[in-house]
């Protein structure tokens, strides 16, 4: 499972001309799931996500996590981060878990966010979405649950 975390102000997500998710100052979660990833990987980057140490302190640090400023998390299903564009010109999209096989896991990662005492919001899975934030840093993270990178 894979995740770009992106500290914003502020993040929203709208599909069919309906908001489904906002956030204000937090973490947009682009979430993106494998052939074969479980439960567990989403718990790890649930886990994860909640403790990145990547907002500023006082003293203009690196130092607290989004729970420790009371942050939310607005997670965004998307296959596209599973692309392998290194043959040819147009990606393949094989290593994207089946949608029967991922909706639960990107359900159950938005789940965990919530266990773990966070607001957390949504995008609509496989949904054509338009999504506005604005990036505050900018900081963007990558994270996996296999630990690839």
């Amino acid at each position: 499972m894979r995740a770009v975390v992106q500290i914003v102000r502020d993040a929203s997500v709208e599909a069919g001309g309906r908001v489904s998710g906002r956030i204000d100052r937090g973490l947009l979660v682009y979430l993106g799931v494998a052939r074969g990833d479980t439960f567990a990987d989403a718990e790890y980057l649930a886990e994860k996500t909640a403790a990145l140490r990547i907002f500023d302190d006082s003293e203009g640090r690196m130092n607290l996590s989004v729970r420790d400023i009371k942050g939310g998390v607005l997670a965004v299903s998307q296959f596209t981060l599973l692309a392998d564009a290194r043959k040819g010109r147009r990606p393949s999209y094989s290593d994207a878990a089946d949608p029967s096989e991922a909706k639960p896991l990107y359900e159950y990662f938005m789940e965990r966010v919530r266990v773990l005492g966070l607001s957390c919001e949504g995008g609509i899975f496989r949904a054509r979405m338009l999504v506005k934030y604005t990036n505050d840093g900018p900081v963007t993270i990558l994270l996996d649950s296999k630990k690839q990178f």
